[in-house]
């Protein structure tokens, strides 16, 4: 389905955005530049509806990423943690790094993974200024990248019904 604009995503119908303008408001005042990931960042992307069901967030991390012990792959965890927990969140998961608040769930992943991972810098990926907020968010070509990476892990394969073949499917044909 269609949207009828970037700015419908943006604008304040979408919760989940909302809800990601409210933490990378309060990631900025702590110095951080969240990259904005997943079916939400996607479909910010793609002017395209995919519904989304949670927030994914990349920010500066272990190169690694999986392989990284939980407690060292997230660069400042501290801080993320106390900007989460005084928005309303407890951190329900330490490998995934995923916070739960009500029936919201965000995780956040090391985007210093990326470049190893989909062959994709942070430095490349768009720098966005939206009224008070600062984010990056990845190109349709990067998009691209991280999906068909993402598609060679049967694990994801077996737990997300196989969304990634859909977008891949979709950005080809865009592209």
């Amino acid at each position: 389905m269609k949207l009828s604009s970037i700015s419908t995503i943006g604008g304040g119908m979408n919760s989940l955005f909302d809800e990601f303008r409210t933490i990378c408001s309060h990631l900025n005042q702590i110095g951080i530049t969240p990259t904005l990931m997943g079916s939400l960042g996607f479909e910010y992307r793609s002017n395209e509806e995919w519904r989304p069901s949670d927030i994914d967030i990349h920010v500066p991390g272990d190169p690694r990423g999986w392989e990284a012990p939980d407690h060292l792959r997230i660069y400042e965890w501290d801080k993320i943690m106390k900007v989460m927990k005084h928005l309303g969140y407890a951190l329900i998961d330490i490998h995934e790094h995923e916070f739960k608040k009500d029936d919201l769930s965000v995780e956040f992943g090391s985007i210093n993974s990326l470049p190893d991972f989909a062959g994709v810098s942070e430095s490349d990926i768009e720098l966005i200024h939206l009224e008070n907020i600062t984010f990056r968010i990845p190109n349709l070509e990067q998009f691209l990248s991280i999906y068909k990476a993402s598609s060679q892990d049967s694990y994801r394969n077996e737990h997300n019904n196989n969304k990634d073949f859909k977008k891949i499917e979709w950005l080809e044909r865009q592209l």
